[in-house]
Order: C-alpha cells, then sequence, then structure tokens
C-alpha cells in the first residue's frame, strides 16, 4: 500500500477512494506531530518555496470545502417564542386561562394571556438580541490568513485557506488552520484556548523525538536536521498530548512572539477546535437548577390546588351542595390560587441579570444561563506554577 493510499489521497489525484487530510478516527489520523516535515509536505503534495498553485487551491477548496467552524444555523424568531411556552408553569397558566375563559371570566382569562405572552415576548427579544450580538462579534472575529500562493505571499480570508497551504506566521497572528511547521525562529503561541495553558508556549519545526525517528518510513530532511529535536527548543518530550506537541500551531491559537511558517495539515471541522465545536454542537440542552425548582414548585402547586378544590368540592356535596355549582367553586379556587405573576416575575429578575453582565461586556445568550452562572460554587484554575 502506497502512502498516498494510507491517508487516502490528496485532491487533484485519481484516487477514487478520497479522503480529506486527518479524516475519519483518532487511529486513521495521521500523526502529523511525528513526521518529518519533509514528509508532510510530501504527503499533502505542498511546495515550502512555492506553496499552492492559484487554480489548485482552488481545486482543493472545491474539494474540502471553506475552512469553517461546524455550527447550528440560527434559530428564527418565530422558533424563539415558540420556546418560551415549554416552561411547565408557562403551560400551568395556558390551562387556567383557558378554564378561566370557560368558566365565564373572560376578564381573569385575558389578564392571564396577557402576562403568558409579554413574558414570552420579553424573553424571546433577549435571546434575539444576544443571537445578533455573538453573530455580530463572529464576525469581527474572522480572521485572515497569509499563505504562499505562486510563491508570493498574499493575504486570503481564513474560509479559504486548504490543506497543503503554506501558513505564514508573526507575531499578533491568529493561526487560522492547524499546521506542522517547517520553520519557526524564536516562536511562541498562546494555547489558552485550546489546552487551558496560561503560559505561551515556544515552538520548534523539528520531530518531537530525535530518538524515535521519523514516522513511516520517512527520512529526516535538511530542515528538520537543523530545527532539532523539540526537546532541546522547547524542553519537552515526546508525547501523544495536544500541549506537547511543539512542531504544531493549532487553529485559533495565537502567536505571541517570533515568526515561522507551516503547512496546512487539516481545516474546519478536521481540526483540533473544529472537533471540540463538532461535540459543542452535538450537546443538547439541560435544564437549568432554577428551571427544575419551578417545574418541581409547579408540579406541587398543581397537585395540592388539585388537592384543595377535590375537598372543597366533596365537602359541598356531603352538606347537600348543587354538583354543578361545587364543580365551578372548585375549579375557580384552582385557578386563583396559581400564581400568575411568577413567571413574569422570573424572566424580569433574569432580564436584569442579562443587562447587568452585558454592562461587563458578557453576552449572555439564553436568560437562564444567567442563574446557572451564580450557582457555580467552584472555579478551577490553571495548574502552571510560576513566579515574579
Amino acid at each position: 500500500m502506497t502512502d498516498r493510499e494510507a491517508v487516502g489521497g490528496m485532491a487533484g489525484t485519481t484516487v477514487k477512494d478520497e479522503r480529506r487530510p486527518g479524516k475519519g478516527t483518532d487511529s486513521q489520523k495521521p500523526a502529523w506531530h511525528r513526521l518529518a516535515a519533509a514528509e508532510a509536505l510530501r504527503r499533502l503534495e505542498a511546495d515550502p518555496v512555492r506553496g499552492l498553485s492559484g487554480g489548485e487551491a482552488r481545486r482543493r477548496l472545491a474539494a474540502y470545502g471553506p475552512n469553517h467552524l461546524p455550527e447550528k444555523a440560527g434559530t428564527p424568531l418565530w422558533a424563539v417564542f415558540a420556546g418560551q411556552f415549554r416552561d411547565f408553569m408557562v403551560l400551568v397558566l395556558l390551562g387556567a386561562t383557558a378554564v378561566s375563559y370557560f368558566l365565564g371570566e373572560v376578564a381573569d382569562a385575558i389578564a392571564i394571556a396577557a402576562i403568558v405572552f409579554l413574558n414570552a415576548a420579553l424573553g424571546s427579544v433577549q435571546e434575539f438580541r444576544a443571537e445578533r450580538s455573538l453573530a455580530a462579534l463572529k464576525r469581527l472575529a474572522a480572521p485572515r490568513a497569509r499563505v504562499l500562493r505562486d510563491g508570493r505571499a498574499v493575504e486570503v480570508p481564513s474560509s479559504e485557506v486548504v490543506p497543503g497551504d503554506i501558513l505564514l506566521l508573526s507575531a499578533g497572528d491568529r493561526v487560522a488552520a492547524d499546521v506542522r511547521l517547517i520553520e519557526a525562529v524564536t516562536l511562541e503561541a498562546d494555547e489558552a484556548a485550546l489546552t487551558g495553558e496560561s503560559l505561551p508556549v515556544a515552538k520548534a519545526a523539528g520531530l518531537a523525538d530525535a530518538a524515535a525517528g521519523p514516522a513511516d518510513g520517512a527520512a529526516a530532511s535538511p530542515a528538520d536536521a537543523a530545527a532539532g529535536p523539540v526537546d532541546a527548543a522547547a524542553g519537552g518530550k515526546a508525547s501523544e498530548a495536544l500541549g506537547d506537541r511543539r512542531n504544531m500551531a493549532y487553529q485559533g491559537t495565537v502567536i505571541t512572539r517570533g515568526h515561522g511558517r507551516g503547512v496546512v495539515v487539516a481545516t474546519g471541522r478536521e481540526t483540533e477546535v473544529g472537533g471540540i465545536a463538532g461535540l459543542i454542537q452535538e450537546a443538547g440542552d439541560e435544564a437549568t437548577p432554577l428551571q427544575r425548582r419551578l417545574e418541581q414548585l409547579g408540579r406541587i402547586l398543581v397537585a395540592a390546588c388539585v388537592g384543595v378544590s377535590a375537598a372543597v368540592a366533596a365537602g359541598g356535596l356531603l352538606r347537600g351542595e348543587e354538583p354543578y355549582g361545587m364543580l365551578l367553586a372548585s375549579v375557580s379556587l384552582a385557578v386563583a390560587a396559581i400564581p400568575e405573576g411568577l413567571p413574569a416575575v422570573v424572566t424580569i429578575v433574569l432580564a436584569l441579570g442579562v443587562q447587568r453582565m452585558l454592562r461587563r461586556n458578557a453576552i449572555i445568550r439564553r436568560l437562564p444561563a444567567v442563574e446557572t452562572l451564580g450557582c457555580a460554587t467552584v472555579i478551577c484554575s490553571d495548574k502552571t506554577e510560576y513566579s515574579v
């Protein structure tokens, strides 16, 4: 089996079972950090001096897709509004509205319905504004990248970066894709967003472990020999841990010092941060502690109202009262016992909390998240120890 067959081939080849670089399970992904720079360039059919041609870059962009992180489609406003009625207390109030209307208490029914719909409108507007603010931040944060194309350094949108591109890195740049470094001059990167490490990490272009030798039988390149092993340059040993792969730079991290270049090995959802984004998208919504308590309170109130109403109706019937009259009395009592203003009060309090967080430059997407932040009892900080 050839190397190209092993990794599934690249864009522009005639291999039928074509696969993106790094596509598949973790066991199938090439260990780019354990490959010599020359071997990584060969597998990606990349030229470290001229980079990709414009035509080849377009072909790979069509084959692999834009360099975007996976994200869910935006929720329309009507769906946000409809989602406000999933709360158990709100459903109880809607039931009370219907009962009040059929009992002839039109004024009470209108009042309860107005409270419910104003509560839903307030929550919908807040969530819709938060979504728009987050979308605006994403547009502002979308970086551009400097790559080699046809032997010239050009700046392109990060969405157009493709596997095999030679990415140029310098201090202040946000890395646009996962790269195997082929040149690093006093290069350091802030990887806190990916690994949690608070201090910048020194980078080097050599193999992770000189003793281990290049993976898959590849010969070490002169560039690797000149760069030396990462052990010597960065003080680390070979490791599969993400934070110890000193000859790699990952999407979303920031170059804090030095300059260098690397060959792009993964883009979009195939990057390390793309994998994390995919897991986040798959995670379902969970009820917050406040929502669980409100639902529990709602069930207790419903049970208590039904019990008291049944007791009142039974007592009236034992006294010889008219059954229809006692039915109306007991149902009216149950509706009157339900706290119509509770959901509105909770929504207003949460909205005030969102506004306070906004003044501190924190955007809350969903109202219940404010209460969730308040429930935090333990904050885990970075393990790094250092002295000033």
